[in-house]
């Protein structure tokens, strides 16, 4: 398997890793159209307020926006449909079941390419509170101050 790295990445969701703690992550498939594709491939995608949610046990990923794609004329889709992610049936499961816990949510990290394929990184995350945010800002604040008075 490919790993990913800084050159795969087509988008991320810093603001993911601000507002939650993230408990594990997972490689989803995603079902795109031949438009959004191309749209993507020309970086034109937010995963910024994304999340993801099971309905009917499948996976779809709401919010992303897909900007439309300019020569695609009648074959562009809603930017902001939602679109089903594509993972085997046990992580399906293990999924509602974790999700079921109090605060535990899926939000997606990144969009990135593993060979020819699109893949989302999905992460199992937990909300913060406002005290935990300021806790780590406080936190790379000193860092960064230290950082600078060692240079």
């Amino acid at each position: 398997m490919e790993k990913k790295n800084e050159d795969n990445v087509i988008a991320s969701n810093p603001k993911a890793r601000h507002d939650f703690f993230i408990d594990s992550t997972l490689e989803c498939g995603i079902e795109l159209i031949g438009t959004e594709v191309k749209s993507i491939r020309a970086r034109k995608v937010n995963l910024k307020d994304s999340y993801a949610q099971i309905k009917n046990n499948e996976l779809f990923v709401y919010g992303m926006h897909v900007s439309p794609y300019e020569q695609g004329n009648i074959f562009n889709k809603d930017p902001m449909r939602a679109r089903k992610l594509l993972i085997h049936k046990q992580e399906i499961q293990r999924l509602i079941g974790l999700v079921k816990q109090k605060g535990v949510t899926l939000v997606p990290l990144s969009l990135y390419w593993n060979k020819n394929h699109i893949k989302l990184e999905l992460a199992i995350a937990r909300g913060k509170k406002l005290y935990d945010k300021r806790q780590d800002i406080a936190k790379k604040d000193a860092e960064r101050r230290m950082r600078m008075g060692t240079e």
